[in-house]
């Protein structure tokens, strides 16, 4: 019998109170995993990977895509709290272990009042309390000046002042939508590095065309562009481009509608090896598509092909490429590190852009036009990371990457008092009208509660005055923001929203069913 047949999988149930054990029993184990690295006395996790590997991380995120667990109701729990981790990274680059500490502590709450009250009532309640939260955190937040900027990056690298003033250095130096990368350096130091770089929306196209598994990326070293406004049907329209970047051995991006068949017969050719190739779609939509465009091929130094103006797709030849130093594609943006042959160019561009946001009186193509002036002045930041051995590297990648994130948040939307220290005050601050709200404003207080802890300290006396805190490096009471302990208002927003999400999700089950697992003792 072939076993590896979905259709011929055995399943498991499991219901009710048994179910719902076996739920809370993985989430326990997931975040008793991840919480020990949260705040500046967090620990460092040791697991070990796919290749039997050990790696070091204090990356809520990572540790948690570490973790499968053997029974399978007890994995789905985890695998959902890993979905609210995953989300609140995605949304907000950090946050990953507030959002499973605080789902931990809500589902216990919940289960402690599910017999006395309905699902309906507590999950509405706990909504309501969940917007006045939201409201309390928008009331307290702060700007972001150059002096929190450093306190911000550092936080999110563990608390690394060295990394922080790095990345801070970073957005300083390309602005608050400035864009920031993260690279490897050749050497052993960590530094910033300043190009000329654009970024536009269009992501992958395929999941074939990434290059770097680990953040799911394509990366392209000094490729030729091809831009193209009509649609490419079929490969003997760009072979001559083809060969032409193979012989020269050349990446080549193709930013271009293109037809199935074209794309299967590159994404054949990238797998053998033959070329390096990324196909992405055109930037922007409607009327704004060709401006972009025309954006584009300045700064690349590319010529537009487009069969509605009289241009023959047959006839395409190596004139009409442009180059970048480097390209880099992730799911929703492409980023273009630019060379510096086009800089009279691109001012002329950026004086005719200009004048159009002067004239335009729709607020909407105001913003557009604002938007591609910002992708035409832009520079890219890149922090080069080193480290003395590749184990130290893999970390400190991971906390770089989260930190470059939680800096463009708080950029964003603001900061709040750090340390669990936010939510704590909300929890005070806001007095609950029903079971739901008491239930989450009891929940909130866990981030730090759980910081406390990590650091060995006494949590029974909590701080009385709105904003003050303890700085666990010191054991004294200090104002948050002042002494730069501080989290991005977006980050903990988003992890507390996808917290409730899946907990609520989670106590409105009843019935699990779940591959049943082959028996290896005998």
């Amino acid at each position: 019998m072939e076993y590896n047949n979905p259709s011929l999988l055995i399943k498991d149930l499991n219901f009710g109170e048994i179910a719902k054990n076996k739920i809370g029993a993985g989430v326990r184990k997931l975040a008793n995993a991840v919480k020990s690295t949260l705040g500046a006395s967090g620990k460092c996790v040791i697991y070990e990977d796919a290749r039997g590997i050990p790696v070091i991380t204090k990356d809520g995120v990572t540790v948690a895509e570490s973790v499968v667990l053997f029974d399978p109701v007890e994995n789905i729990g985890a695998t959902l709290i890993k979905e609210a981790a995953k989300n609140t990274v995605r949304e907000a680059g950090d946050g990953t272990t507030t959002a499973t500490v605080l789902a931990e502590a809500l589902l216990n709450n919940v289960n402690l009042h599910l017999n006395d009250n309905s699902i309906r009532d507590i999950k509405n309640g706990v909504s309501s309390g969940l917007k006045k939260v939201n409201e309390y955190l928008d009331s307290v937040k702060v700007d972001v000046n150059d002096e929190k900027l450093v306190d911000v990056a550092a936080i999110s690298c563990n608390n690394d002042a060295n990394l922080g003033a790095i990345i801070a250095e970073a957005y300083q130096k390309v602005g608050k939508d400035g864009i920031v990368l993260m690279e490897e350096s050749e050497t052993e130091e960590t530094y910033v590095e300043l190009v000329d770089g654009v970024q536009f929306d269009s992501g992958l196209t395929s999941p074939h065309f990434i290059t770097n598994t680990d953040k799911q990326k394509a990366e392209l070293d000094n490729p030729l562009v091809l831009i193209c406004m009509s649609e490419i049907p079929n490969i003997r329209r760009i072979q001559k481009i083809l060969e032409y970047a193979i012989k020269n051995n050349r990446a080549l991006l193709i930013v271009a509608q293109v037809s199935q068949q074209v794309k299967s017969a590159l994404l054949m050719n990238k797998v053998k090896g033959n070329i390096k190739i990324n196909i992405v779609d055109l930037p922007g939509f409607g009327p704004l598509k060709k401006g972009t465009c025309e954006d584009l091929a300045i700064l690349t130094g590319s010529t537009i092909i487009n069969e509605e103006l009289g241009d023959d797709l047959d006839l395409i030849d190596t004139n009409v490429l442009g180059e970048a130093e480097y390209c880099v594609t992730d799911d929703k943006n492409t980023v273009l590190t630019t060379m510096d042959d086009f800089d009279l160019a691109v001012g002329d561009r950026i004086d005719h852009v200009n004048k159009l946001v002067t004239d335009e009186k729709n607020p909407f193509l105001k913003t557009k036009l604002e938007q591609r002036l910002s992708m035409l002045s832009g520079s890219v930041g890149i922090i080069r990371v080193g480290a003395d051995s590749k184990v130290e590297l893999k970390e400190k990648k991971d906390r770089v990457e989260d930190a470059i994130y939680a800096t463009k948040a708080a950029l964003k939307e603001g900061i709040v008092p750090g340390g669990g220290v936010a939510l704590l005050n909300a929890s005070t601050k806001i007095e609950p009208t029903c079971v739901g709200e008491e239930i989450l404003l009891e929940s909130i207080i866990s981030p730090f509660v759980t910081i406390m802890e990590n650091a060995g300290l006494n949590v029974l006396d909590l701080p009385t005055k709105e904003g003050y805190g303890c700085d666990v490096t010191t054991s004294e009471e200090v104002n948050m923001i002042e002494a730069g302990i501080i989290d991005p208002v977006l980050v903990t927003k988003s992890a507390l929203k996808n917290a409730v999400s899946v907990v609520m999700t989670i106590v409105s089950a009843d019935c699990i069913i779940s591959n049943a697992r082959a028996d290896e003792s005998n």
